[in-house]
């Protein structure tokens, strides 16, 4: 008579596979140590770590594309309630698998859904991580609207940028008066039609001035740069988003969240 072996962790992690963070499990074992990036996104969260609270106790935190969880577990070790959200059920399960290995399944809650659905979602959160999702959204703008919306301290916001730093001042100008677009430092964005990277989700590349612009547009104070396209963000109470002032009707008909 054969017996089964029994099953490890490593037949667990085959059988999630692929996986695009490479978790360090409780028993030393990764889930994707030979990553393309390297150890991703460990070496993200050393640039982000230092700007965060050590001590999150009794903080909320949300992670937007929360992938296998990752950056969610770093978050409930220093003792936040972290809600998780992806669209990608695979790696959903990957993260609530890794949730149980570490033990951390009261403090983590992942849930399948779009960002666009967080304007249905009640109250908002302490700290909120938006990294590595802006450039895969059809419709960015709405969704940085919905998310600082939903950010009631600081947000750790990450996305693809062109090349360059340089930020131009802005003025009105008459509608013939257009070159002042074709600065360097004009606020932009690329648009994908096709692929970018293999990808077809990648659809938008926006230059540094146009991300520092969208972020104070959804009325949020642009307060440091901890690494690369990184930025810390903190809600900006004296510059109001026009979606809840003067401009809300359209965002409410663009969500169809209702009051």
């Amino acid at each position: 008579m054969t017996h089964a072996k029994p099953r490890t962790v490593e037949d667990d992690i085959r059988e999630l596979s692929p996986w695009f963070h490479n978790l360090h499990l409780p028993d030393g074992t990764e889930t994707a140590p030979d990553h393309f990036l390297g150890d991703f996104p460990s070496f993200k969260w050393r640039e982000i770590s230092g700007c965060i609270p050590e001590d999150l106790t009794g903080w909320s935190a949300l992670d937007i594309g929360c992938n296998a969880g990752f950056y969610s577990f770093e978050l409930a070790r220093r003792g936040a309630r972290v809600l998780g959200i992806d669209c990608d059920s695979h790696y959903l399960d990957q993260a609530n698998w890794a949730a149980a290995r570490y033990g951390l399944c009261d403090l983590v809650e992942f849930r399948q859904m779009q960002v666009y659905d967080l304007s249905r979602v009640k109250g908002k959160f302490d700290l909120v991580l938006f990294m590595g999702v802006f450039y895969h959204l059809r419709y960015p703008m709405l969704a940085l609207d919905i998310v600082a919306q939903k950010t009631a301290g600081m947000m750790l916001f990450q996305t693809i940028t062109m090349p360059g730093r340089e930020v131009a001042g802005q003025h009105d100008f008459w509608i013939n008066e257009r070159e002042a677009l074709l600065d360097g430092g004009w606020p932009k964005m690329a648009f994908i039609e096709e692929r970018f990277a293999g990808d077809p989700t990648n659809w938008w590349i926006a230059n540094h001035a146009g991300i520092e612009a969208m972020l104070r547009s959804a009325g949020l104070k642009v307060a440091g740069h901890p690494g690369d396209e990184i930025y810390l963000c903190n809600p900006d109470p004296e510059h109001p988003s026009c979606m809840t002032t003067w401009n809300r009707p359209e965002y409410l008909s663009a969500t169809n969240a209702g009051e």
